[in-house]
């Protein structure tokens, strides 16, 4: 398999602006990102992520994400499985408030005392599914280590990073005339090139089936993104030469 970069989490939280609880998302996966787990989630940015951006996409396709929604609509959660794949988990603000009785959230820009609570009980809830999703052994409900593990030394003040940087290259393929954006396709051909495989055939199914394993491939058009894939492999593997 190509060798992908560090797994994170991804948080995306929707974008209402109309209701306090789209509020709550917003400073919730902040404090996500940037105070209980920089170093293991990357922001996706909804509103890029519905207009088309690959490089969110791409991320949600490769790894796991927690979708953070205000209300009942789900916004988030729908727009990430519609585009790349169901959130591995979600949370609706609306739902938490209800669960843990806290008072009903107000202010879109200044946030009462019960939205504020709202915020870090959001914040913590998620917080726990990142943690469970990267199989991690603390437990923030409890406050306390599930297994004795080696206590990190103290992290910097970060800022959110982006999941559009993570790292994860894509490739546009023309396959019977039009234009399809394949994930982790040049981490797949250099992979080939490296363990010798010449451009071919049977070079051409092999490709398919690790291109299968990031990418939907339409039924019935299977043979078509073959041949495309031998034609780009070709001509990545007289580029780079025979390796030696």
């Amino acid at each position: 398999m190509p060798d992908l970069p560090k797994k994170k989490v991804g948080i995306v939280a929707c974008s209402g602006e109309e209701l306090p609880e789209g509020t709550v998302t917003r400073l919730a996966a902040l404090k996500v990102l940037e105070q209980l787990c920089p170093a293991d989630t990357v922001t996706i940015c909804l509103p890029l992520f519905l207009a088309g951006g690959e490089g969110d996409r791409a991320f949600a396709r490769f790894y796991p994400t927690v979708a953070v929604d205000g209300c009942g609509r789900c916004c988030a959660a729908r727009a990430t499985e519609m585009y790349s794949g169901k959130p591995a988990a979600s949370v609706v603000v609306s739902d938490l408030v209800a669960e843990n009785g806290l008072g009903q959230p107000e202010g879109n820009r200044r946030l009462n005392a019960a939205g504020r609570q709202a915020v870090e009980v959001t914040a913590s809830r998620v917080a726990e599914m990142v943690d469970t999703l990267l199989g991690k052994p603390w437990s923030r409900r409890s406050g306390t280590l599930t297994e004795v593990v080696a206590v990190p030394e103290p992290q910097e003040a970060v800022q959110a990073t982006c999941s559009c940087g993570s790292g994860i290259p894509v490739q546009e393929v023309a396959v019977d005339g039009r234009v399809v954006t394949l994930i982790a396709l040049p981490l797949i051909f250099q992979q080939f090139r490296e363990a010798g495989k010449a451009p071919g055939d049977g070079t051409a199914h092999e490709l398919l089936e690790a291109v299968k394993i990031y990418n939907p491939i339409p039924g019935g058009e299977e043979e078509a993104y073959a041949r495309a894939l031998q034609r780009e492999y070709a001509a990545f593997y007289e580029r780079r030469g025979v390796p030696g």
